[in-house]
């Protein structure tokens, strides 16, 4: 009965940083893949977990992690979260950045601005809110006291937790087991990431990392030279249908 409902929460939105329900539409063609990009979304173990491959019909040579060009004021390290495009870069020297294409939904504009990241946890583990408790004790009692960190919890292989000053923002930059999403506005609030990518990203991460949430007005900026017109914002009116929902909680 517990296997089950463990089971049950994989297909429901937990919160900010949950999963929505798998969607009924078609799967695209599989693509076809360079030998690199296979290797690097392979299957990989990790703290004697095997991480699945990632699934060829959700990659494609755009959405995997690359150094790109890009142009910032902001310090080698830094993290710049563009929810609109569903790209997130970290900061590197000579007007370059570390490119990862994310998921993010409605509540992704529930935070905009800047942040920091004082730590992470790797496999971390999941507590539902009171409310959420309350709402639907069924599906939710069971696991009052948290899910453990695994294949099967939604913030995936690991998780940065993102600061404003001394308060969590109940913000998460993390993995995900649903590796169909990443590409899409398909997370409830938080950014999420292909396990192998969100591993290589929290490599690189260290304590006190700056983090940068761009409003939609600012999509776009640092892909384009200083001076130069932003491109267009990639979304459609139904990926946000609630600007005034904001991020709820999350452990």
């Amino acid at each position: 009965m517990m296997h089950a409902k463990i089971a049950m929460l994989a297909l429901v939105v937990l919160a900010a940083c949950a999963p929505e329900p798998p969607q009924t539409a078609p799967a695209p063609a599989t693509p076809q893949l360079s030998a690199h990009l296979r290797e690097i979304y392979s299957a990989t173990e990790d703290d004697g977990r095997l991480i699945p491959a990632v699934n060829p019909k959700y990659l494609s040579e755009d959405k995997a992690r690359q150094e790109v060009e890009y142009w910032t004021d902001k310090p080698p390290g830094t993290i710049v979260v563009d929810p609109w495009a569903r790209k997130l870069y970290f900061v590197q020297k000579d007007n370059r950045a570390l490119r990862y294409t994310v998921a993010v939904g409605e509540d992704g504009r529930g935070f905009a601005g800047e942040g920091h990241i004082p730590y992470q946890r790797d496999w971390p583990s999941w507590t539902p809110t009171q409310n959420m408790i309350k709402d639907d004790p069924a599906l939710y009692g069971p696991v009052k006291d948290g899910l453990k960190g695994g294949l099967d919890n939604p913030l995936g292989a690991r998780a940065l937790y993102l600061h404003r000053g001394n308060k969590d923002t109940f913000y998460r930059i993390h993995g995900t087991m649903d590796d169909s999403s990443i590409g899409k506005a398909t997370s409830a609030g938080c950014i999420r990431l292909f396990n192998q990518d969100i591993i290589d990203l929290a490599d690189r991460v260290r304590s006190g990392t700056d983090v940068v949430v761009l409003t939609r007005a600012q999509s776009g900026q640092g892909t384009v030279p200083p001076g130069q017109p932003l491109p267009p914002v990639p979304y459609s009116a139904d990926d946000f249908p609630n600007p005034e929902t904001s991020v709820g909680d999350q452990t």
